[in-house]
């Protein structure tokens, strides 16, 4: 059939001709999927911000020869518009859109976890509604990215030994070998980090988020960057947005809840006394012709 329908996650828009964009999606039975969007440029467009990255949709396209055709686009999930409005978060997602475009090289080819696992990846770093505390991007990214390789047949051990299977916990990781190894499977120029590490990426390859949560900042920079370098090994080129990704620390508190400020009370009687009687002697004195004293 010409026209078909399916559900598809934006992942990257780039503009054509005078008003047209050509659309990325990573939908749910098709694979990745380029289409033109026809006139979504001009003010008056239908579904013009239905399709802008992050957008969750029910797509109807027509199959053409090389490039498809937009032609329906109804709202399931408006990931962008709580992603545009923390700038950790829109870093964390453009970074994971571009993980699953790379990670999907064949157009048209089914891709059906790597699309559910992108889908959980925005909704957990958009948070359920009305929530006052939410996971880190950080944390969410990391999870995405180790989560995806294992789908896409490239799963790290973080615990038994890469290359012989001896049980860990181990005290080296070697990208090369596919993650941690044992002393002797150690390559030269293995990373050693800190073993909280390890088991921080083998509880965000599990889901496991107490424990993640738990992890102290140190566990998380090693963490993300032995997770970028494991991907980028595989990819066999860097991603453009991860060196821009923000992980500046939330401020929480002990619960893990951002601290409640109070406002500043009163000034003390005598304080507000002389604050009250030396603004209306400014007053009379700006009020006061020049030349005459106050």
């Amino acid at each position: 059939m010409k026209l078909y329908r399916d559900e598809a996650v934006v992942l990257r828009t780039q503009k054509i001709g005078e008003a047209d964009r050509v659309i990325t999606l990573l939908t749910r039975t098709s694979g990745r999927v380029r289409a033109v969007a026809k006139g979504v440029r001009r003010t008056g467009s239908r579904f013009g911000a239905r399709l802008e990255p992050c957008m969750l949709a029910d797509v109807q396209l027509h199959r053409g020869r090389s490039l498809d055709v937009v032609t329906q686009v109804v709202t399931l999930a408006p990931y962008a518009r709580s992603v545009a409005d923390d700038y950790p978060r829109y870093t964390a997602a453009t970074a994971m859109l571009e993980v699953a475009e790379r990670l999907t090289p064949e157009e048209r080819e089914p891709a059906t976890q790597q699309f559910l696992l992108l889908v959980g990846g925005l909704r957990a770093l958009v948070g359920p509604p009305h929530a006052s505390v939410r996971r880190p991007a950080g944390l969410v990214l990391d999870a995405f990215v180790v989560r995806s390789l294992a789908v896409a047949g490239w799963g790290a051990s973080f615990d038994a030994c890469a290359r012989c299977g001896a049980p860990g916990p181990h005290r080296a990781f070697a990208v090369a070998a596919g993650g941690a190894v044992c002393r002797s499977c150690r390559p030269p120029g293995a990373a050693a980090p800190a073993p909280t590490t390890l088991e921080l990426l083998g509880a965000l390859l599990a889901g496991d988020w107490d424990a993640a949560l738990a992890a102290g900042e140190r566990e998380r920079r090693e963490a993300s960057g032995l997770a970028a370098a494991y991907l980028q090994w595989h990819l066999e080129r860097a991603v453009r947005s991860l060196p821009l990704v923000d992980r500046t620390p939330e401020p929480t508190t002990d619960e893990g809840s951002v601290p409640d400020v109070e406002p500043p009370g009163p000034p003390p009687p005598g304080r507000a006394v002389e604050a009250l009687s030396a603004a209306q002697a400014a007053d009379r004195a700006a009020r006061a012709p020049q030349g005459t004293p106050a």
